[in-house]
């Protein structure tokens, strides 16, 4: 099984390699075997990316919003109309079933292309009539080089997500994918390139961190945008403050889901594992402290239990295939020492919790109950497939509870009652915040978070705002007075 690109970079509207630079090894997580072999990029390679963006930034931003956003959206038709392709890279390079890559990857990237090629033509700033006759307008202008940093969990829409939104404006980027996944932003710079973007636009390095903090220092970036876990987007943010560049971080969580007795069985445990369970748990805003109402906590838990059963563990190529493993062999062992720990700490182990007997890296989904709020799995994020269970008894206790935590990217609450619907997700401390639903995050919603869980917003209308600034002109229509 082979999945070998072109070339380990696509630097200048151009396949590129260097094999001076350390390897990469690409491994499918369902079998362990090796999918491709890459290179990171050496010094002389990131200069040349970013070399590349800066030059090419002028010509780019001198286009009309209308010329940028016709070749975002003919790259959005390109992108659907090679769905099944982009889906097996996604499935080979994540693990994630194919039943998956095909309804969430590639599309919600081409989503984001689209979205925000219509939206190119209507970047504008404001005009403001003031006394006397002056009057002033502000224009909203490219920030320049922006650097996208990638997670390993959704490496097409992670590179879309990011390049959509940059390149509307009028941006350039350089994006360095996780060395986790490294293989379909190659094909989406690709894609792009195909579709009609200037040379040196978008450009992709490969790389681990060291290259990233190489991006993130350089002077010629204006721009940093990282989804990744905390500890990462501290490093990068500070690094970044030190050349006041702007930045947006998506970063990672512990979120709440809240049931309460009156919810919807079934959609509360549809919920649930939307939230848990999902891409197998690797998702940055899963609300993984699912606090049941005392009443009906049984209940939800045999109900759970019950649809767990419906879990098709094999082959992520099969499309019968409906759970797959963790990213990586290293992913697997911590999720695997989080539950242990969960043993250890006496919470009560309801499913799973074990390491799949098969070839790869697959765990089972796994369900704690009895858990409190002082152990380590209802307070550090796990990010694999470990739910738990939290009971409670009144409103304004679960609230506190669960804004109890330095996280804040999501949050979600199930009720039959409206007014408590909305009265719980204005009090929710976090950015992203879901009534009898869970990890919807379509283009035009504001993604992002609070707290330690991130800055910024990704999609939407919001996104304008992080890769554009305004410029203020007071125009005078009359005289200038003054004192002498």
């Amino acid at each position: 099984m082979r999945a070998q690109p072109k070339a380990s970079h696509f630097i200048d509207g151009a396949y590129i390699e260097d094999d001076a630079g350390a390897p990469i090894t690409c491994i499918y997580p369902a079998t362990g075997e090796t999918l491709a072999e890459l290179h990171e990029a050496t010094p002389a390679l990131v200069d040349k990316a970013l070399a590349a963006a800066k030059r090419a930034g002028p010509e780019w931003a001198a286009l009309s919003g209308t010329e940028r956003g016709r070749i975002l959206r003919r790259a959005a038709d390109m992108m659907r109309d090679e769905n099944r392709a982009l889906s097996e890279i996604e499935t080979l390079d994540t693990g994630k079933p194919l039943q998956e890559t095909l309804v969430a990857d590639a599309t919600s990237g081409a989503d984001a292309l689209e979205y925000f090629g219509g939206l190119a033509a209507t970047i504008a700033g404001e005009t403001f009539r003031l006394p006397g006759g002056d009057w002033a307008y502000t224009t909203r202008d490219p920030l320049g080089v922006c650097v996208g940093i990638g997670a390993w969990n959704y490496p097409t829409q992670i590179a879309c997500w990011k390049a959509a939104p940059a390149l509307a404006c009028g941006n350039t980027m350089v994006f360095k994918p996780s060395e986790t996944t490294p293989l379909s932003a190659l094909r989406v710079a690709e894609i792009l390139k195909e579709a009609g973007l200037p040379d040196g636009v978008f450009n992709v390095l490969q790389g681990r961190g060291g290259v990233g903090a190489s991006l993130v220092t350089d002077p010629r970036v204006a721009k940093v945008s990282l989804t990744g876990s905390v500890p990462t987007g501290q490093k990068v943010y500070a690094a970044a403050a030190e050349g006041l560049r702007h930045v947006t971080m998506e970063l990672g969580g512990k979120s709440p889901m809240i049931v309460f007795a009156d919810a919807d069985l079934d959609r509360a445990v549809s919920g649930a594992i939307l939230g848990n369970f999902y891409s197998s748990g690797q998702v940055c805003s899963n609300g993984t402290r699912v606090f049941v109402e005392r009443t009906c906590r049984d209940a939800f838990v045999d109900r759970l239990r019950e649809r767990l059963k419906g879990v098709v563990m094999g082959d992520p190529l099969d499309e019968a295939t409906n759970y797959g493993p963790m990213v990586s062999e290293a992913q697997m062992n911590i999720v695997l020492g989080y539950i242990e720990k969960g043993v250890a700490e006496g919470a009560t182990l309801a499913h799973g919790g074990r390491r799949a007997n098969r070839d790869g890296f697959f765990v089972e989904p796994t369900v704690f109950t009895g858990v409190t709020d002082d152990m380590t799995i209802a307070k550090e994020e796990i990010f694999g497939p470990v739910l738990s269970v939290l009971d409670f008894d009144s409103e304004d206790e679960v609230i506190r509870r669960a804004n109890d935590t330095p996280f804040g990217l999501a949050a979600g609450v199930f009720t039959d009652d409206i007014r408590r619907a909305h009265r719980v997700a204005a009090a929710f401390r976090a950015g992203t915040c879901y009534i009898n639903h869970y990890n919807a995050a379509p283009v035009e919603m504001p993604f992002g978070g609070s707290k330690m869980s991130g800055v910024g917003r990704e999609n939407s209308l919001a996104a304008i705002e992080h890769y554009t600034e305004r410029k203020t002109v007071y125009v005078g229509m009359g005289d200038v007075e003054a004192p002498f």
